[in-house]
């Protein structure tokens, strides 16, 4: 899992979430994982990622999750 998205992974309860929860969480993972491509080399730096980090975090699938949202 990128630092990017290991704050948002962390808080998550289980993955057994009422369906319009996981359908907003999806969502807003994907989001998140697009806006990755908006940061410049300094940026993604600062957050650990390298550029081919950001690209292959952002072409996941909404529904490729950390393991610890499926429990």
């Amino acid at each position: 899992m990128t630092n990017a998205v290991h704050h948002l992974a962390a808080c998550k309860p289980s993955y057994r979430l009422r369906p319009m929860t996981r359908l907003r969480d999806y969502l807003a993972l994907a989001r998140q994982r697009r806006q990755l491509l908006r940061l410049d080399a300094q940026q993604l730096a600062d957050i650990g990622l390298s550029q081919t980090q950001a690209i292959a975090e952002a072409e996941r699938a909404p529904w490729d999750v950390p393991e610890h949202w499926k429990g």
